[in-house]
């Protein structure tokens, strides 16, 4: 018998962590392992966020803070929302949490009920089906495809829910595809769950401001579904704070109030530092924020060029976030040097790993097993060499 719960025997490891580590294991045997697995921007944190922090050490803020976050901040996300996404929410109606990801959990841990489902278009963020696991509900996944722009369509929507059907959970601009929703598309989904008053949405919006193809739009600014959205979001992107471990959730009160009570009893409030320096990048200018979007684009369309070379990888133009998510299922079937075969997505990843020395991502944690997921949050001399590694270390397979 295990030692450990049915519960962590049965949740996955995630792909992208999993994909560092190994890359971390051949740099510290002396590798040059370029690394392009994780979802982290190689930005700083603008130095106004970074002096906040040290006035709040300076002043002492070195106590408990409240469960949900303090007021100052909570107040500052919802003028944030107001200000540059039109929506009215309260203060109260915030919750601060030790990152999105933390916010994410607490949500549908308070939603779910064990087997409830929870409807998640593919490809999606790791974690958010073993989440769903963690609460015993149950995935239910609307598959797309490069072709459609991994986009779900409103028929596809409606005929996947079901009298089970509790929630439903995506992001725009999406991890791993880079896909972003206009305000069109969400016009449709939105018209899908006015019919369906007992369906939650969960709308990750951690890559708003990472976006090519003009404003963000939130399915939460339907006004008919609204009190059904809950909004997650956070500093770790925009303001390359990822280490700073600093989400929130916008949701209707009684859904905050659940958030609360979760959070009170396992993590309590974040760190009154972190706290402190959100209040300054969320009261501050967007010009950092601006900056750096302008530096992805450019290297999204240097590395769609590079990509598009490869023989055998189909890549589309993704409208947002840092990601490529191309199908390489044609080299499925193929054999390396020493005679082994490439199966599945997971077995190319560690075969670029190994041979390329560049560390991606297998597409099967994502929902995608013909994919693999390239960051593109890297210099453009690593990306470009990157490229090279990739299309040399796919060559070879025959």
């Amino acid at each position: 018998m295990s030692i450990l719960s049915n519960r962590i025997n049965n949740l996955d490891e995630s792909a992208t962590l999993k994909m560092s580590k190994l890359g971390r294991e051949l740099s510290a045997k002396g590798i040059d392992v370029i690394s392009l697995s994780l979802g982290e921007t190689d930005f700083y944190t603008p130095d106004f966020v970074k002096d906040a922090a040290k006035k709040a050490i300076e002043g002492n803020f070195s106590y408990y803070t409240p469960v949900p976050g303090y007021p100052e901040l909570r107040k500052a996300i919802a003028e944030k929302l107001k200000r540059e996404n039109n929506l009215d929410y309260t203060f109260d109606q915030i919750v601060v949490s030790t990152g999105a990801k933390q916010s994410l959990t607490n949500i549908i841990l308070s939603l779910v009920n064990p087997g409830d489902e929870v409807i998640i278009p593919t490809p999606y963020w790791v974690s958010y089906s073993e989440i769903v696991k963690l609460a015993e509900g149950v995935s239910v996944f609307i598959d797309t495809t490069l072709e459609s722009d991994f986009k779900i369509t409103p028929e596809e929507l409606e005929a996947a829910i079901t009298p089970q059907t509790k929630l439903f959970m995506f992001s725009s601009p999406n991890n791993p595809t880079g896909t972003v929703y206009t305000r069109d598309e969400l016009a449709g989904l939105a018209k899908v769950f006015e019919k369906y008053p007992n369906i939650y949405i969960i709308s990750d919006e951690i890559y708003e401001h990472i976006n090519f193809l003009g404003e963000h739009a939130s399915i939460a600014q339907f006004a008919e579904i609204k009190d059904r959205v809950i909004i997650i979001n956070g500093l770790s992107k925009a303001y390359a704070m990822t280490g700073w471990r600093l989400g929130f959730s916008a949701s209707n009160k009684t859904i905050a109030v659940a958030n609360e009570k979760l959070q009170g009893q396992t993590t309590s409030g974040t760190c009154s530092i972190s706290q402190k320096a959100g209040v300054a990048a969320y009261n501050g200018t967007l010009d950092s924020v601006n900056e750096m979007r302008i530096v992805f684009e450019k290297r999204r369309n240097l590395v769609y060029d590079l990509l598009k070379e490869i023989p055998g990888m189909k890549v589309n133009l993704p409208g947002g976030a840092f990601y490529f998510f191309p199908d390489v299922s044609s080299f499925f079937g193929k054999t390396t040097e020493s005679g082994e075969v490439i199966n599945t997505s997971d077995e190319l990843a560690l075969y670029i790993l190994n041979t390329g020395h560049v560390a991606v991502v297998s597409g099967d944690g994502f929902g995608d097993k013909n994919s693999i997921r390239i960051s593109y949050a890297a210099s453009e001399d690593k990306l470009i060499e990157a490229a090279s590694r990739i299309k040399s270390a796919l060559a070879k397979l025959k």
